[in-house]
């Protein structure tokens, strides 16, 4: 969790907020690829790529 503060903390010192929008959508991926690895729903999630 400390690695989330950080980064959070550098987002709000350097006034990078339009990274934001980049890395919620970096950590849907990473999410659907950890889901879609072993599931019934990997042929779905393949069709998106």
């Amino acid at each position: 969790m400390s690695f989330l503060a950080e980064i959070w903390r550098f987002l709000r010192a350097r006034r990078k907020s339009w990274l934001v929008p980049i890395l919620i959508v970096l950590v849907i991926f990473g999410v659907l690829i950890v889901v879609g690895e072993g599931s019934a729903l990997a042929p779905f999630i393949y069709t998106l790529f």
